[in-house]
């Protein structure tokens, strides 16, 4: 938004007859030094920039921890998993300077200076080095005179034929007061500020009618390749073969426990958790269900499990009532249950953390393409593969079931998991509003279509008091034949169990 501004004000300024439209420069410092980066990289009609303390390498920012000192204003919606070089090089070959201070918390010098090297680098090749500077004053992250000067020279050799040895013999004084800067005694009660992330890039707007039923093939293909390209962009490029530990198997009170430690992805080691009748061979199984896991069905499970199992789950109060329950289905039944807590949840849980500490993980995440539910979405998707590679569970009926947000992680990842029967998602939010976060997702679909891309392939069961946000996919499902019970609404119930068939 603030990027378009400035093409905007270029825009204007285009206008005004004393203005030469042919030497527009472009400076600021921190959020306008990034918006200099931003306004440079998207319109050539900047033919000069100086943006300072306005960048630094994506290192800095993760792994230093520069990241905690910004706002999200500095940030683009990185989908690509650009490191910053790639917005620098954007600018070539127009004339930019790279312009910071040495003592800078959050433009680390050894950044900036990398992404400058780089930057210089692709100018070289291009013929273009002397088009490329690099200005570092002394100084925290602060305007100075020596920082505002060296970007005064840049700007009157570039834009205006000085010779680089020319003195700069007007300083960096302020033209105006804030208080004659001001624009309203009083926000307007209209102001489109803080809404503006739902206007500004328009979001999916599902159409009246859905499309023929031969349309519907290109219409879901172009929905999952969005998501993979869009959404999705950081997982691995293809899954990798179950990187899962040998099982360790406990029996107790009639029921056998395995437990199952697997690798997601690189460094997020998880955990895979399966209770079946102890009597009971996997290959006699009709049916195992993949619960995902939120904080608060962790600590449901952890209590049920314990009443059997306690040295599986220190800590954890037996509940030997939910306990009971389970057994009772288990054992009068040829059915597994499976659990899983993805990144985030459960044993990895990040709800110790102060709200500023969980935002500034958060924040980390964006900047490298993804997010905390969308890595979470591939932990089940991973879950499901890990389950499959146990002896005897390669073809037996799978189903997913999870409720809240992490029903909307399991809706996802169904999409991505061969052959769901079923998905039963209790208190499914109506719209990717409400959650979870995926980088771009209301660009191309919302949940009612997801649930309708799952109905293709599986069952699904949604236990909600609200059954308008899933008429898409029950229209769906009637116009394209798959079945009128292929997308249940059901009356809530109060903790997430094995619907029957």
């Amino acid at each position: 938004m603030e990027a378009w501004n400035g093409i905007r004000a270029l825009d204007y300024l285009e206008t005004r007859p004393e203005v030469d439209k042919t030497k527009f420069g472009i400076t600021g410092r921190s959020g306008g030094g990034a918006y200099s980066w931003w306004v440079a990289a998207l319109d050539e009609r900047i033919k000069v920039a100086v943006p300072t303390a306005g960048i630094t390498t994506m290192k800095n920012h993760i792994l230093d921890g520069a990241i905690e000192g910004h706002c999200d204003c500095m940030f683009h919606v990185n989908t690509e998993r650009w490191d910053f070089d790639r917005l620098a090089a954007l600018i070539a070959p127009r004339h930019l300077l790279i312009a910071n201070t040495d003592d800078d918390a959050i433009f680390p010098l050894d950044g900036v200076v990398e992404i400058y090297n780089r930057t210089r680098a692709l100018y070289r090749k291009i013929g273009q080095e002397p088009n490329i500077g690099l200005h570092i004053a002394e100084g925290p992250h602060k305007d100075t005179q020596p920082l505002n000067t060296g970007a005064f020279n840049w700007i009157n050799r570039w834009l205006k034929g000085a010779d680089r040895m020319d003195l700069i013999d007007e300083p960096a004084r302020k033209m105006h007061e804030p208080r004659y800067l001001k624009v309203f005694t009083e926000l307007p009660k209209d102001e489109k500020v803080t809404t503006v992330d739902e206007f500004f890039v328009p979001a999916f707007t599902a159409k009246a009618e859905l499309p023929a039923k031969a349309d519907w093939s290109k219409l879901r293909d172009g929905w999952l390749a969005a998501l993979r390209r869009d959404c999705f962009r950081a997982w691995p490029e293809s899954e990798p073969a179950s990187a899962a530990a040998t099982p360790k198997e406990f029996a107790a009170k009639g029921l056998r426990l395995v437990q199952v430690d697997f690798t997601s992805e690189a460094d997020i080691p998880l955990t895979l958790w399966l209770l079946q009748r102890a009597d009971m061979k996997p290959e006699a199984l009709e049916l195992v269900v993949l619960n995902a896991l939120d904080d608060h069905g962790w600590d449901d499970f952890r209590a049920l499990a314990a009443a059997a199992f306690p040295e599986q789950f220190p800590g954890a109060t037996p509940n030997e009532k939910d306990f009971t329950e389970e057994s009772k289905m288990l054992t009068g039944t040829k059915w597994a249950m499976a659990y899983v807590c993805p990144r985030g949840t459960g044993p990895t849980s990040w709800a110790a953390l102060s709200p500023v500490k969980q935002t500034h993980l958060r924040r980390r995440l964006l900047l490298l393409g993804e997010s905390l539910e969308s890595g979470q979405v591939w932990d089940i998707r991973r879950a499901a593969t890990t389950l499959r590679a146990l002896p005897g569970f390669a073809k037996t009926p799978l189903w997913l079931q999870a409720e809240k947000t992490m029903a909307a992680n399991a809706l996802y990842a169904s999409l991505f998991i061969p052959d769901v029967t079923r998905l039963d998602l209790h208190a499914l939010p109506a719209s990717q509003k409400d959650g979870p976060i995926y980088l771009n997702v209301l660009r191309h679909l919302d949940l009612p279509q997801a649930v309708a891309l799952a109905a293709e392939r599986s069952t699904v069961a949604i236990y909600s008091a609200d059954e308008k946000p899933w008429s898409y996919a029950q229209s769906a499902a009637a116009k394209y034949g798959w079945g009128e019970k292929r997308v249940q609404v059901r009356k809530p119930i109060d903790a997430p169990a094995p619907a029957t068939r």
